[in-house]
């Protein structure tokens, strides 16, 4: 399914002032099917938590999504090599696992799941980890663009192919619960149950970015109790 999607992906093509656009399903094919199998495939019924797109020094270093180095290495335990974006931007080198910058997002939700679960094995036999579009988006400054700014014909075009294969993964997985890290993703798991494709109870709870005021007090503090309830029984 996965492959479909990156091959989609391949094909759609961004204006200005979108520069750049990294697709780790490509490049970072390795450790992404490493986490697709270990941390993706597995027991029916567990709860989804979508993210919106990958952030530069996250999943676009690991394909691992808020794939956060230490988190991916010491915890995940992934490792593998990280080819390079067929148009590499200056300000945003891809080093995989041996980038030494830290994403905020990613550190904070794996280090939620780190609290709640004895292992990464374990917290697998609950949730689900995503993000609903797995493409990086940069200005010539290498300022991140997120999906719902891009123009409307091509949002609308990286749209359709995004709900497709997020539909088509929550029929798979059979998810009957997930969690929208933050308004965006929740609104697209809000469009499935509006097509009606998948009976489907859908949440939301803060996005860990530092970007977000709320974020910074006590970001684990805040979501942990809605993860709790949402975690299913092992």
């Amino acid at each position: 399914m996965h492959r479909d999607l990156c091959d989609q992906l391949e094909s759609l093509r961004f204006a200005s002032p979108v520069t750049h656009v990294y697709n780790p399903l490509a490049y970072a094919k390795t450790t992404f099917a490493e986490y697709l199998r270990r941390f993706v495939a597995g027991p029916p019924g567990r709860t989804l938590l979508l993210g919106m797109n990958p952030g530069p020094w996250g999943m676009a270093q690991t394909g691992v999504p808020f794939g956060e180095i230490a988190a991916v290495r010491d915890w995940l335990a992934i490792d593998g090599p990280v080819a390079q974006p067929s148009t590499p931007h200056p300000k945003r080198p891809v080093q995989g696992l041996s980038c030494p910058r830290s994403e905020v997002s990613g550190r904070r939700l794996w280090g939620v799941f780190q609290e709640m679960f004895s292992s990464a094995e374990e917290f697998s036999k609950s949730f689900v980890v995503i993000n609903y579009c797995p493409l990086v988006f940069m200005e010539e400054s290498g300022r991140n663009r997120t999906p719902d700014r891009l123009p409307k014909q091509e949002r609308e075009s990286l749209f359709e192919i995004c709900d497709e294969a997020l539909e088509k993964l929550v029929s798979l997985l059979d998810v009957r619960r997930a969690l929208g890290v933050g308004r965006f993703a929740t609104l697209r798991l809000n469009n499935i149950i509006k097509n009606g494709q998948h009976p489907l109870t859908v949440e939301t709870i803060l996005h860990p970015s530092p970007a977000s005021p709320k974020a910074n007090k006590d970001w684990a503090g805040q979501v942990l109790p809605i993860l709790e309830q949402n975690a299913c029984e092992v």
